[in-house]
């Protein structure tokens, strides 16, 4: 049975992103800005990028370059080669410096895929203890490390919701945990309507 890490990942196109060639897939609703679903249903990855709190992109920068230099390498070569520059003008910046400019290009359209990838890849790799809680609360099947190894729920128990919010932001920063929420929201068509009006309602949701 397939196994999809942290949150349902159905199978994609490959990226080239991870040396293994994993396969990875992202998309965000528009609760997680604040906006009023019904005028903005979905947002793509580089307005998520406009949006989200700094400390988050440095966070998860942070955690590809002690755990997978590979991505991290592999994200600058990409980024790069969409602003038609060489990888090494980008690698004699200071580190700080690569990391603004990660994300400044992250911010842009053409790096919607290469974005969508990273976050996907962080929060499976490297939250697996915060998704884990997540499928936990809220009765999920999964492998221990948040890995949903059964069928998604048609609906989910909104006072299990609330239960689950409390346990991760008490846990975990909030924007963080709004990230992920916010993500988990699109892995089925148009979302949970639990989960929709939980992100457009708790005031601790938020990414910046």
């Amino acid at each position: 049975m397939e196994t999809r890490p942290g949150f349902p990942i159905p199978t994609v196109r490959k990226t080239g992103i991870y040396p293994d060639d994993a396969n990875w897939r992202l998309a965000f609703p528009a609760a997680s800005l604040g906006v009023a679903p019904a005028i903005f249903p979905t947002v793509k990855a580089h307005e998520l990028y406009n949006a989200v709190d700094p400390a988050l992109v440095t966070q998860m920068l942070d955690w590809f370059r002690a755990n997978d230099r590979n991505v991290y390498k592999s994200a600058l070569a990409t980024l790069a080669q969409t602003k038609k520059l060489r990888l090494v003008f980008v690698q004699k910046k200071p580190l700080a410096e690569q990391y603004a400019w990660v994300h400044k290009t992250l911010k842009g359209k053409p790096s919607d895929t290469i974005g969508e990838h990273l976050l996907q890849a962080w929060f499976m790799a490297g939250n697996q203890e915060m998704l884990a809680k997540f499928c936990d609360v809220m009765g999920i099947e999964h492998d221990g490390k948040g890995s949903v190894t059964g069928d998604l729920p048609t609906t989910l128990d909104a006072a299990k919701l609330d239960e689950a919010v409390d346990a991760l932001v008490a846990a975990y920063d909030p924007k963080l945990v709004a990230l992920y929420l916010y993500v988990f929201n699109l892995q089925t068509p148009g979302g949970w309507e639990s989960l929709t009006a939980k992100l457009a309602s708790d005031s601790r949701l938020t990414l910046a």
